[in-house]
């Protein structure tokens, strides 16, 4: 359904007009760009001056630069045999033990979770759920009135990367749609010891 738009009045053109002629353009004077600071002389480079063995190949000169940046936290520890993960990404593979923290403040689900995963790792469950919720404005209304919604969900893999819980958790992956889609996670746990 279309509609047609209003052209506008000679009266609304006219006052327009003089708006438009009183006013004049900014000019801002261009930033100067910062130059990056200098690491201190008592401190030793980031990243070693040579390339590792490994790397070098007879006639081979290694790539300039610095090397790789490290894993951001937040991202899953290392990765689980791919047969289990394909059986995970396909809701093949049954949660042994869930947690929903829905309604729940941050204090309430920080606490909640960290009883959660070491007693389900105490207990020697190796796989739990962890339903978090999507999050209100996380679609494509998600906008700037949106961006405090859905807490949980970005705040729980920090809680799963960090102590106490770091120690205990081998692999984080989306839950498959039916045990919650993008509102949960799987959470692979390692042995006990």
């Amino acid at each position: 359904m279309s509609r047609k738009r209003r052209g506008l009045s000679a009266e609304e053109r006219a006052l327009w007009e003089r708006v438009a002629a009183s006013t004049r353009p900014l000019r801002l004077p261009a930033p100067e760009p910062a130059p990056p600071p200098a690491p201190p002389e008592d401190q030793a480079p980031p990243f070693p001056l040579t390339a590792p063995r490994s790397l070098i190949r007879p006639g081979l000169t290694p790539p300039p630069g610095p090397p790789a940046a490290p894993r951001p936290a937040g991202l899953p520890p290392p990765a689980i045999d791919a047969r289990l993960q394909r059986r995970l990404m396909r809701g093949k593979s049954r949660p042994e033990a869930r947690i929903d923290l829905h309604g729940m403040t941050l204090s309430e689900a920080h606490g909640a979770l960290v009883r959660f995963i070491l007693g389900a790792r105490s207990r020697g469950q190796r796989l739990v759920l962890v339903i978090t919720g999507k999050g209100a404005g996380t679609g494509a209304d998600a906008g700037p009135l949106f961006e405090a919604r859905g807490v949980l969900r970005r705040q729980v893999p920090h809680w799963l990367a960090q102590p106490p819980l770091a120690e205990a958790v081998q692999h984080l992956a989306p839950a498959h749609p039916r045990h919650g889609g993008e509102g949960a996670l799987y959470v692979y746990l390692r042995r006990p010891r």
